[in-house]
Parts: structure tokens; sequence; C-alpha cells
């Protein structure tokens, strides 16, 4: 059975209850290059017949019209009359017919042939008002060349040779040219043929390795041979299945991950539960005490599954920014961040100073970016402390005293679910900073983490944008 590669089947589409056919692409080349051949070939022989046609034609006048003009030279002509013999030999052959006119319509042949109608063209020149005359006439089954020359005033002489020998030149030529012609056509179909098949054998690979994809799901490049437009194609397509594979390992790792970071939250939400259902039924229960402590760590439980599900599902959109986006200055967002990290952090100081920064963007997932990176230094700083927030020029620093991250953590603090090992006692899901880095990457923007020196970690993040609310950018088409 023929597959869709097959170069050499029509591919159906159905329109308004009817198929139509599609004729593949090395159909369509074997089909134009015939085409483009056969009329090259045709335009060729068209031009050769009519050339030599016309030149044959020219040759033939040329030559009549010498031969006579050289009998209307010799003396005796001026002498003839209608009994009048002419040798044959005043002509130079006896391949013509030989006719002398007179301007008052009489005329006389030398031979026996059928008789030549004659008219008005060679009239005139018997009268003097042309030098001389030639075309083409018909008696019978026979086409003749006729040239008409004056010999004296009132008289002119007829020469006329049948056309048949150059007619039968002309028939042979031309079933040549059309035995030639078809060869062509025939070797132009076979060589577009040849070109198809192997000119489009790269292309078949290429379309069988692609369903070979589809179908196993084998996300493995494709070997790529020379550097023409196909393997220009394949590793286009090469990157494309990079870009598949990628995206595909993130969302495993992100399932595994997300099911390894949910189990622990569960696990201890379900054992609290158990203590509740057995206290309830034990006959002597928890004291209120132990039962506050029990329900409080239910709800907090409950309140750390549901931040993580929220950044589960917000990590997940691993998509370019497509939602309603709008101006936004970084300052207002700023703001809104450091009343909400304040109310969670009453021990620590925010020494906040911010410059107006307008920004085109989603103004909830900066919001939600900016937040993050607070809530990072206010769990990492001791009590009392100072997280210290700057804006200036489209850039945000955001500064703690905490211990600050070790060269070992550092090139991985932007990694789903990753905590260090100083983190794993304290709340949180490790996809703070992850979520940060795929907001300002969204907004085309930058982030960056390093170790202060004098004691803590600076997280800086850069924005594209204008400073002033007149200059405002305008926001692109979602």
């Amino acid at each position: 059975m023929k597959t869709s590669s097959d170069p050499d089947r029509p591919l159906p589409r159905w329109d308004g209850g009817i198929w139509h056919y599609r004729r593949s692409l090395a159909s369509r080349v074997i089909l134009l290059t015939t085409i483009a051949v056969g009329l090259a070939v045709a335009f060729v022989s068209l031009g050769a017949f009519l050339t030599v046609r016309m030149q044959s034609q020219a040759a033939l006048d040329d030559s009549l019209l010498d031969r006579a003009h050289k009998a209307a030279s010799y003396p005796a002509l001026s002498q003839i009359t209608a009994d009048y013999e002419l040798p044959s030999w005043a002509l130079g052959a006896g391949d013509v017919r030989i006719i002398y006119i007179w301007s008052d319509t009489r005329w006389r042949t030398f031979d026996q042939g059928r008789e030549l109608q004659l008219g008005e063209p060679e009239l005139g020149v018997s009268r003097g008002d042309d030098d001389w005359s030639a075309r083409t006439i018909k008696a019978g089954d026979t086409r003749y060349r006729v040239v008409a020359v004056p010999t004296e005033k009132g008289q002119a002489l007829v020469i006329a040779q049948s056309l048949e020998s150059q007619e039968q030149m002309l028939a042979k030529l031309g079933g040549v040219m059309l035995l030639f012609g078809a060869a062509g056509v025939v070797a132009a179909g076979m060589a577009g043929w040849a070109v198809a098949r192997n000119g489009l054998r790269p292309v078949r690979r290429l379309t069988s390795a692609v369903e070979e994809i589809a179908r196993t799901e084998d996300l493995r490049p494709m070997p790529i041979e020379g550097d023409d437009e196909i393997a220009r194609l394949a590793t286009a397509f090469n990157q494309m299945l990079a870009a598949l594979a990628a995206s595909r390992d993130r969302q495993r790792q992100l399932v595994a991950d997300a099911g390894h970071e949910l189990r622990t939250p569960l696990t201890s939400l379900r054992t609290n539960l158990d203590l509740l259902s057995q206290s309830d039924a034990a006959s002597s229960g928890l004291s209120p005490e132990a039962r506050a402590e029990l329900l409080d760590d239910v709800h907090a439980q409950i309140e750390e599954l549901t931040t993580l599900i929220g950044d589960l599902v917000e990590l997940a959109r691993d998509e370019p920014l497509t939602h309603v986006v709008e101006p936004v200055d970084l300052a207002e967002v700023v703001d809104r961040a450091l009343i909400r990290v304040r109310r969670r952090a009453p021990g620590l100081v925010f020494d906040a100073d911010v410059e107006s920064w307008w920004v085109v963007g989603e103004p909830s997932g900066l919001e939600r970016a900016v937040t993050n990176l607070l809530d990072n230094a206010a769990k990492w700083s001791p009590a009392g402390a100072t997280v210290t927030v700057r804006v200036s020029e489209g850039v945000l620093t955001v500064d703690d005293e905490g211990p600050g991250i070790s060269e070992r953590d550092l090139p991985h603090v932007f990694e789903r679910f990753y905590r260090a090992e100083e983190s794993r006692s304290m709340p949180g899901s490790g996809l703070g900073l992850s979520i940060v880095q795929q907001v300002v990457e969204r907004h085309a923007g930058t982030v960056e983490v390093e170790r202060r020196a004098c004691g803590g970690t600076r997280i800086t993040v850069r924005l594209p944008g204008t400073p002033a609310e007149q200059d405002q950018p305008v926001p692109a088409q979602s």
C-alpha cells in the first residue's frame, strides 16, 4: 500500500462532497519539465522549419530571377511571335515552364503543361509598372513559383517552377523535426522523472523520518547530509525536536518533582486527621491545647498545600505572555508587594526607595514575582534585620541580611523544587525563585543572584520600560 510520502500518488482532498486529487510534487516536476521541454522543442522546431522554408523560397526566387534576366537579355526575344519556338538552352535548363505575355493580355506558353492562370502582377511587369514580380500560383494539384521580368516595352518573360520538390523536402524536414521533437519530449519526461526521483529522495527520507517520529514519539535528532536547502530544513526540524524534547523533559520533571513535594504535606495532613479522628473516637480524647495545636498544624499544611498547588499552576504556564497586558508602574507593584510581606514578617524592617518605571506587562504576574522576592528575603533574614528594596532606572534590587547563598547552591537557586540543605526544615515549596525567573523572562527581562560582600544575598531584576508616565510604552497586542 502506498503511503502519503509516495512521490507518484495523487493526494486526495474532500471538497463539498467531491474528492479532488492534488498531484504529488514529483509528478508535478515531471509534468512541468516535460511541458517546458516540449514547448522549447516546439518553438525551436517551428522556428527552424519557417527559417528553412523562407530561405529555400528566397533562394528559389533569386535563382528564377537570375535565369529570367539572363533569358530576357537574349536578342532574339524581340522577334518572338505567336509561332516562335524558344530554345530551352536560352534559359539554361529545361526544368521550368516558360510563358511570354504581352501588355494587351495576350500570352503564350512554350510547353504542353497545364495552363497557368497569370494575372495582374505579370501584366504590370509587361506594362512596365513593376521591375519584376514573384508569387506562388496553383495549377491543378501542383503549386508553382512564378517570376516575371520585362523584355521590352509591352512584353514580359514569365518563368514558373514547380514547388513539388521543395515541398517534399520541407515535408521530410517537418517529419524529422516532429520525430526528434517527440523523442526530446520523451527524453525530457524521463529526465524529469529521474530528477524528481533522485532530487526528491532527501525530501522522502525527511518525510519518512518525521512520520516515524510522529508514530514512535522518539525525539532523537535526525541525521543531516550535505549543506543544501534540504539539510537546512532537517536542521530546523532537529531544532524543533530539541525544543520539544526539552519541553517534554521539563513536564516530566515538573510532574515528578510535584509528586515528590506533594507527598510530604499530604502524608502529614492525613496523619493529623487520623489523630483527630482517633481522639474523637477515644473516650478520653485529646486535651484542648493538643487539639488546637493539631488543628493549627492542619490549617498550616492546607495553606502550604494551597500555596504549592498555586505555584505549580503558575509554573506550568511554560508559554509566552498571552494574557492581557497594560502599562504598569513598577513602583506601585513594589509598594503593593511590600504591604503584603510586611504583614507576614512584622519583625523585619523594610527599607524601600523606589522610582517610577513603566513596564508593559501583566500586573498580577509582576506582583507575584516581586512578592516572592520579598518573601525569600524575609525568610532568610533574622529577626530585626533590614530588607533593602531599590528601584532605579528599571533595575529592582532586593538585599537581605541572612547567611547568604553558598557557592555550591548559587547555580541552582532558580531550578524548580531546588532547596539548599539549610532550607529543608523551613517552609516553602522551592518554586518561588523559579516563578520569579519565569515571569521576568516573559517580560523580556533578566534576573541575577549574588552574595553580598557584607553578608546576605542580593537579587537583581532588570525590566525594559520607560521612566516617566508620559513616555510609557504602548502595550503590544496579545
